[in-house]
């Protein structure tokens, strides 16, 4: 039954939920049988066997049918699970201390660091809470070892982990392709410039902020026993291996070589080789990693399911068309469309995470994509560029509440919030450079696959 003020409610009283802390994915689920059972109902409960004869049950059943034969999501685990054994094989530990030598000349040498190292590490895991508590526990105290200020090295940790969400292969627009049902392979290229532009924009502000006002980050100490040889060698044997794997799997994925499950695949099983090479792969971590990636991807189906659930039943209610005919009736312009669209999404993001935003908020707005005209590739690297700022937005900002997590007492959260600041007005400007330059996101998947049409 058609009933929008249900719908208006539903949506509301998630929100609710979500902020007083109830999981997610089941809150999802919950909401969606709960109201869907209202929507559905057919007549009068006579027998216990009346209960379940509802059309939910059918739905849900679909749903979750639908998730375990999407052949988009299969890529997820096995890019977590290359992530994790990456983390666990000591290879970051290394590639950090390398590039922090390597560094050791420019202002802000180990906050440089830390920024290639988050960036390296977010295409190998495309985990946000991982990249943030592992640069933590290793950048964060050599920093503060060579007197860094606190709130200047938890800005950059926590800035430069919130790329794993752009940076392909980034479970974020995995899950976006099987939203939007856009190319995963599009996507991808979508993002290459758009997620190392930010990149290049955080490094660019770390030297120009620690040029103007070199007390924050001093110069550190080099032992004057290591000859430049030793550091590129150091530098070569951490950081090559990594960035071949990596370029490996997005090449095959980009060059139409592969699937992205099969290049999850290949970089799963070359996660493994490098691990062992390392001579960090046992059986502890091996199984830590499996754990880990099983709990990761049970969460992220439970969510599609709870979420697909969700948004049938809300369009069922009528809640898409009530919001369509709103924005419609407004007649605003394409660019109007999208700030308008863009600040509702930042603002979302002060008390929610980027999957609540993505699942039940992003479909909203797509189905009127084309009216105004908009391509939705562009729209999707909009979506993506903004999503950043709800790991960064107080007073949820959850790259700040990971970093906290393993820091405990050595830093105040405050000092986090006023440390990611900056990143928050520079994730902005660069939405706004995209907007003026549309072709930062449209012209890699244009070259590579030829010219989106509708």
């Amino acid at each position: 039954m058609t009933n929008p003020e249900v719908a208006i409610l539903m949506l509301s009283l998630f929100i609710l939920l979500v902020l007083l802390g109830f999981p997610i994915a089941f809150t999802l689920l919950a909401m969606g049988v709960g109201f869907g059972y209202y929507a559905y109902y057919s007549g009068p409960i006579e027998s216990v066997s009346d209960v379940f004869n509802n059309n939910i049950f059918y739905l849900l059943n679909q749903n979750t049918y639908s998730v375990m034969e999407n052949d988009t999501l299969v890529a997820i685990p096995l890019f977590l699970f290359m992530g994790y054994v990456v983390e666990r094989a000591n290879i970051v530990s290394r590639l950090f201390s390398s590039l922090q030598l390597a560094a050791r000349n420019l202002p802000g040498s180990m906050a440089i660091a830390a920024l290639i190292t988050c960036t390296v590490f977010s295409t190998a895991s495309g985990i946000v809470g991982a990249v943030v508590t592992l640069m933590g526990l290793l950048a964060f105290p050599a920093m503060t070892q060579a007197n860094y200020r606190k709130d200047f090295s938890a800005g950059v940790i926590c800035a430069g982990g919130t790329l794993g969400i752009l940076i392909p292969p980034s479970i974020m627009l995995i899950v976006y392709a099987a939203i939007a049902e856009l190319s995963p392979l599009r996507l991808y290229a979508a993002a290459v410039f758009p997620g190392l532009l930010l990149a290049g924009m955080y490094i660019v502000y770390v030297i120009t902020r620690v040029w103007i006002n070199p007390s924050i980050a001093p110069k550190p100490v080099i032992d004057p026993g290591l000859s430049r040889a030793h550091i590129y060698f150091q530098l070569l044997i951490s950081f090559v291996p990594l960035t071949i794997l990596i370029m490996l799997v997005l090449g095959s994925i980009l060059g139409g070589l592969a699937t992205p499950a099969e290049a999850a695949a290949m970089g799963a099983f070359g996660g493994l080789i490098l691990a062992a090479l390392y001579r960090s792969l046992t059986w502890t971590k091996l199984k830590e990693s499996v754990f880990l990636t099983a709990k990761a991807t049970a969460m992220v189906c439970w969510m599609f399911v709870g979420s697909w659930t969700f948004a049938s039943v809300f369009s069922y209610l009528g809640g898409h068309d009530i919001i369509e005919h709103w924005v419609l009736a407004m007649e605003l312009q394409p660019w109007q469309f999208l700030v308008m669209v863009q600040l509702i999404i930042f603002l979302l993001g002060w008390p929610l995470e980027w999957s609540e935003i993505l699942i039940i908020f992003v479909p909203i707005f797509l189905p009127m994509l084309d009216t105004f005209g908009v391509n939705p590739y562009f729209f999707a690297m909009l979506v993506a560029l903004n999503l950043q700022t709800s790991f960064l937005t107080p007073p949820m900002a959850m790259s700040a509440y990971y970093l906290k997590g393993v820091l405990k007492d050595e830093i105040e959260l405050m000092q986090i919030f006023k440390g990611i600041i900056p990143y928050l007005g520079i994730v902005i400007f660069c939405m706004v450079l995209m907007y003026i330059f549309p072709g930062i996101a449209l012209w890699f998947p244009d070259y590579l696959f030829g010219e989106y049409i509708p």
